[in-house]
């Protein structure tokens, strides 16, 4: 990568003499008292945790942490649900110059013994439900704490790991260490597609990068509050919302997961404020009345200006960002028109290109692969962990990442997202991108979700085809399938086959996992054996629907 575009320790650092944990006894001197984190389990009352209390509990754990032999730069793996022990737990790891792994909920006991191993875990701290798979999983840790509850329900089940309670230590133990925005905060897994999830490592930098940078494309304000209803181990709820309010003082809400029952009850109880959409919770929203009396100023999403924009009387930022880019490349304005539908225009604190395969930039109008530059370890991600070869693949020699992505940039200057570039078919001669075959699927009456992959055929090299869930009279939806793709698409982009599902394999956030479905496109595959998995693991999902 261009030298111009490292961290170095010859100039002056725009966090200098900083890190997260400095962040939050500030925030503990100047907000004393404010609640922070309104914890709102769905069968109990809430809980509030004021700045200084948190950052008075995380000493307390970070503490207790060191006495178990961790020290500045050993990694933690943090292995649970949304809870007030995974906010906890965060904080004293950046207490302690620890380094905070935080996996995914629904990860496997192969994925979690990869995880141990990868990251050189020295512990983890985990919850009932998962205790005895990861200890199973990585029995070669040094500690193992459970909290005794999951995500707000109680049990007592610790399967041989010590309690969380026992974790608090004296925080005047705590070992002095030096303050440096370089050194390593956390680890985040990305999905694995065709080879194993790679650690994205953020430095101390990243991790303020985020929390400064988020709050200001948001423009939130101390006064505000988000409802985070998804899974903290993700980007998106850690720094998109945590971090940012941190930043500004602002407080936030954290339930479970989603609970569309809830939603109304929640936002209008704790007066919410401010609130990331995905699909499941955009779609609830659609679905349903604004409630009387909320206080939603703003929604972030992947696109600006949904349609209930005008009932909810509020303004949604459409934004684009990754792992690796910690904030928002790409964002809406939040005081100035947007193209509807748009992700956004690039943001003044990045540089972003689009391009042919060939390098050259595209034309307005005519879609390429979103390029992004911006500076490793601040802007950028650090590294991917014990990855060199990916770490350098990842980025060209000007400094440029290849985001994988499809977009369209228009003489406005707002991008449109298009697809992704494996999402891509090579169906013969020809190029069919999956997502254009979807929006003609979507536009059918009765079609809920679609997922559209390519399957091997000895002709055409591969061939789309599409699994729905539909509502109402299942063969007349699936009929209709088939009539729109007659009528809208070429020949060669019609689905060969159109499955119908009850439910649809998911990954990251809710997406549609497409490996799942390739696992299956085949005519003679088990598609009922994948669904009643693909049901049992929607009842785990953290970006699911509590009900």
């Amino acid at each position: 990568m261009d030298a111009a575009h490292h961290l170095t320790r010859d100039r002056l650092h725009p966090f200098g003499g900083t890190d997260v944990w400095q962040l939050l006894r500030t925030r503990a001197r100047t907000h004393a008292g404010r609640p922070f984190v309104v914890w709102q389990p769905f069968d109990a009352e809430p809980v509030t945790t004021a700045f200084d209390e948190l950052a008075a509990e995380a000493a307390a754990v970070a503490a207790g942490l060191a006495a178990r032999g961790v020290r500045t730069g050993d990694r933690v793996l943090i292995h649970l649900e949304n809870s007030p022990e995974f906010v906890v737990s965060w904080f004293a790891c950046a207490a302690l110059g620890a380094v905070a792994v935080t996996t995914n909920s629904r990860s496997t006991a192969d994925e979690l013994a990869y995880f141990a191993q990868d990251s050189a875990a020295v512990g983890v701290i985990t919850q009932p439900r998962f205790v005895d798979t990861v200890t199973a999983a990585a029995p070669g840790l040094r500690f193992a704490a459970c909290t005794g509850n999951d995500s707000g329900v109680p049990s007592d089940h610790a399967g041989g790991a010590e309690a969380f309670a026992a974790l608090r230590g004296d925080p005047d133990a705590l070992p002095p260490r030096p303050t440096d925005p370089l050194a390593p905060c956390s680890v985040q897994y990305t999905s694995g597609t065709t080879s194993r999830p790679k650690g994205v490592l953020w430095t101390q930098a990243n991790a303020l990068w985020g929390a400064r940078v988020n709050a200001a494309h948001e423009t939130l304000r101390p006064d505000d509050c988000h409802l985070v209803y998804l899974p903290l181990f993700h980007t998106n709820a850690l720094a998109y919302s945590m971090l940012a309010s941190l930043w500004v003082g602002a407080r936030f809400v954290l339930v479970p997961k989603w609970s569309t029952s809830r939603f109304a009850d929640i936002s209008v109880r704790h007066g919410c404020t401010w609130m990331s959409l995905m699909g499941l919770s955009t779609r609830a929203l659609v679905e349903s009345a604004p409630p009387p009396g909320h206080s939603y100023r703003m929604f972030g999403a992947g696109v600006c200006d949904l349609p209930i924009d005008a009932a909810y009387g509020v303004k949604t930022l459409g934004w684009w960002g990754m792992t690796e880019t910690i904030s928002h490349p790409v964002v809406g304005d939040a005081f100035v028109p947007n193209r509807p539908m748009s992700m956004g225009r690039p943001s003044t604190d990045y540089e972003v290109k689009v391009v042919r395969p060939d390098g050259e930039r595209v034309e307005p109008d005519e879609s390429g692969e979103l390029k992004v530059r911006g500076v490793r370890g601040l802007s950028m991600f650090a590294e991917y962990l014990n990855r060199a070869a990916d770490t350098a693949a990842a980025f060209d020699a000007g400094g440029w990442f290849a985001t994988g992505d499809l977009v369209t940039p228009h003489p406005d200057g707002h991008l449109t997202f298009e697809n992704r570039v494996k999402d891509m078919l090579k169906v013969g001669a020809e190029n069919v991108s999956a997502a254009e075959v979807e929006r003609v699927v979507l536009g059918v009456p009765g079609v809920l979700e679609v997922g559209v992959v390519g399957r091997p055929d000895a002709t055409l090299d591969e061939v789309p085809v599409a699994f729905v869930t539909t509502e109402g009279d299942a063969p007349a939806v699936l009929a209709r399938v088939e009539a729109a793709c007659a009528e809208l698409l070429a020949d060669f982009k019609r689905p060969r086959a159109v499955y119908r599902v009850s439910q649809l394999p998911r990954s990251t956030l809710a997406k549609i996992n497409k490996v799942e479905l390739r696992a299956v496109a085949a005519p003679d595959a088990d598609r009922a054996g994948a669904e009643e998995r693909w049901i049992d693991a929607a009842l785990a999902d953290p970006s699911g629907n509590a009900g």
